[in-house]
């Protein structure tokens, strides 16, 4: 897992006006946390902290984050946006153990061709696109594949069904749907208007 470095400035001004004039000069305010670490107020450079996060990582990035000369081993976690322009105006920095699990969200990518279903005139219905996960923070997977080749018509994948890398368990119950089938036209009009869907 790629690590980088991101610089912070801990002698941000609090209040609300100071973080528009600190947004307004290119920064981001925010805040680091974690277990036995008091909360300390920060700013971090916006075109710095988003080419911090634009790996294939995303926002699970493990980042060092130098703030004033003492660093943190952090990822950025609660993200909070302008609602209009959508640009960040906050992050929370949490501090993080190499050595001990956390919670992530991961992509889920569909792969492979569920032929019988094809076949059988039904439909693939992806009903989950992430799922959280607890692992250490350099085992964190860009993505999770979820393969539906030997997939069949009224059938369902669920997260128990998942293929998770070593070290990797879900934290999502177990019986949750990833993805389902269901009856398509030409097999509902083969069926008649009592065709189950799964």
């Amino acid at each position: 897992m790629s690590q980088v470095t991101l610089h912070a400035s801990t002698d941000r001004p609090q209040g609300s006006s100071n973080a528009r004039r600190l947004r307004s000069a290119g920064s981001i305010p925010g805040v680091i946390y974690g277990e036995g670490v008091t909360p300390l107020p920060v700013a971090v450079n916006a075109k710095e902290f988003r080419s911090a996060v634009s790996g294939d990582q995303g926002l699970n990035s493990l980042i060092t984050l130098d703030a004033d000369g003492t660093s943190y081993l952090v990822m950025a976690r609660e993200i909070q946006r302008h609602p209009v322009r959508g640009t960040v105006a906050h992050v929370d920095f949490q501090v993080v153990d190499p050595n001990k699990p956390v919670v992530a969200e991961v992509p889920l990518h569909v792969i492979g061709d569920a032929v019988e279903v094809r076949h059988a005139d039904w439909e693939v219905d992806q009903q989950m696109f992430s799922l959280e996960i607890r692992t250490r923070p350099d085992r964190i997977p860009n993505f999770i594949n979820v393969d539906i080749s030997e997939l069949k018509a009224g059938h369902t994948i669920r997260v128990s069904d998942l293929v998770l890398p070593d070290g990797v368990v879900a934290a999502a119950e177990p019986s949750v749907a990833v993805v389902a089938t269901h009856a398509g036209r030409a097999a509902k009009a083969t069926a008649g208007p009592d065709a189950a869907t799964a």
